[in-house]
């Protein structure tokens, strides 16, 4: 039998319809004042994340420093740095490495994490808590494990209902723009 795209397309699109409609608004509502807050305060907003998730904090720190003028990085884009933090140490510390180089108290912490359980992405985030910073995971059900690890230690947890990795990835950066776009509305931008 051979290949049905438009029936395989239509399924993707209504199980990405169906996670959107079940995304916790009132957690994307903290996110929102959370980066509001970041903003109006001129805190840094750190963006960490792995594999497929490592795309999306180099787009959100794009997205928000030009188009928000909110201080925004993503230790993704200095491979240089990640890479010797890998080499020297461990990949285990990639994210703390960088953090500890750049980290101010009251910064925000922004992890993505389909399944959750990334040991570098939960690193990052237990450092920035001992330094006193306010941490979010954006992560998943990837394979029923409601956001893993990483959603019982963040401060404030998106978990996308979905256990599709793809999906999971999908909805974060649509989680991106959503907070740009409200931030840009709430302000005028």
């Amino acid at each position: 039998m051979p290949f049905d795209f438009e029936h395989f397309s239509k399924s993707y699109i209504s199980s990405l319809t169906t996670t959107l409609e079940e995304i916790p608004i009132d957690a994307l509502k903290e996110l929102w004042l959370v980066i509001e807050d970041a903003r109006i305060k001129g805190q840094t907003i750190h963006l960490i994340g792995n594999g497929g998730s490592a795309g999306t904090p180099s787009h959100s720190a794009g997205d928000w420093s030009k188009e928000l003028s909110v201080k925004a990085i993503s230790h993704m884009d200095n491979i240089s740095s990640l890479t010797a933090w890998a080499n020297d140490t461990s990949f285990d510390n990639i994210f703390v490495g960088q953090l500890s180089t750049f980290l101010e108290p009251d910064d925000v912490i922004i992890a993505y994490s389909g399944s959750g359980n990334s040991k570098n992405v939960i690193n990052g985030i237990n450092f920035g808590k001992e330094m006193g910073c306010r941490t979010i995971a954006i992560t998943g059900n990837f394979n029923g494990m409601k956001g893993g690890e990483l959603a019982k230690i963040a401060d404030l947890a998106i978990v996308i209902p979905s256990t599709s990795m793809e999906r999971i990835e999908d909805m974060q950066l649509i989680i991106n723009h959503i907070i740009k776009e409200s931030i840009k509305s709430n302000n005028g931008l």
